[in-house]
């Protein structure tokens, strides 16, 4: 087994038993798509979707095979998981394609790249989950500058994520993290827990919750909590251009 298929492995297993609560975030994410789309002016075009990050799409593919979309681009570093999504939407009635890259890089694109745009159009949905807290805080205001460029006026950014508690450190907030997976997550085996531990220690930045909120305020976004989960990191936040 190589070191994706590894990786992939425990994260498949990470949601399966729903440590990092996939179930209630999906929720949150279905009734936030649709309460959007509900309150689109009839006769709008079909929204464009950009997803960031997408993964297999295991857990969101039953929504986007129902919903009415234009067109849908599924992005991430990881491509060996773009076939797996490409399987879960064969057959939906709107184009979609897929591309390995940084999502800060397609962020930072012009606009007009992607399936069944026009030069100038915009983007009307950008998903993201898991993935920006990669990045680091300058990088997480250029993103969200970017991507305000890159949304229509009547746009929506969903981002699912890991956050800080206000005034809390990354040190303070990664020391407890791995006190969590040590003591909670124990459907994974000890390497798999050891592995997410490095992983976490290494890549993981994620944002402060009230200090991003005034970076994407400063950026032309409107900010709005839309659930948060039990362990205090895990949220799901919805922003709309002002």
């Amino acid at each position: 087994m190589d070191l994706f298929e590894r990786q992939w492995s425990t994260y498949r297993r990470v949601v399966d038993h729903d440590l990092m609560e996939h179930k209630a975030l999906s929720a949150a994410t279905t009734a936030a798509i649709e309460g959007w789309l509900a309150q689109r002016p009839s006769g709008s075009p079909l929204p464009r979707m950009v997803d960031l990050g997408c993964g297999d799409l295991a857990l969101l593919a039953p929504l986007l095979r129902r919903l009415p979309l234009g067109s849908y681009l599924g992005i991430d570093l990881a491509a060996p998981v773009l076939p797996l999504a490409a399987a879960q939407l064969q057959g939906v009635p709107y184009p979609c394609a897929w591309r390995e890259q940084d999502l800060l890089s397609w962020a930072l694109e012009p606009a007009g790249d992607d399936p069944g745009a026009s030069a100038a159009a915009p983007v009307d949905l950008i998903h993201t989950s898991f993935a920006v807290h990669h990045l680091t805080t300058p990088e997480k205001a250029r993103f969200l500058a970017a991507c305000r460029a890159r949304l229509a006026p009547t746009g929506l950014l969903l981002w699912a994520d890991v956050f800080r508690e206000p005034g809390e450190s990354r040190e303070a907030y990664v020391a407890r993290y791995v006190q969590r997976i040590s003591d909670g997550w124990q459907a994974l085996a000890a390497e798999e827990r050891q592995r997410v531990m490095d992983h976490l220690s290494r890549f993981d930045h994620p944002a402060d919750a009230t200090g991003i909120q005034h970076t994407a305020e400063a950026c032309g976004w409107r900010w709005q909590w839309l659930w948060r989960g039990s362990h205090r990191a895990e949220a799901l936040a919805l922003l709309t251009p002002c």
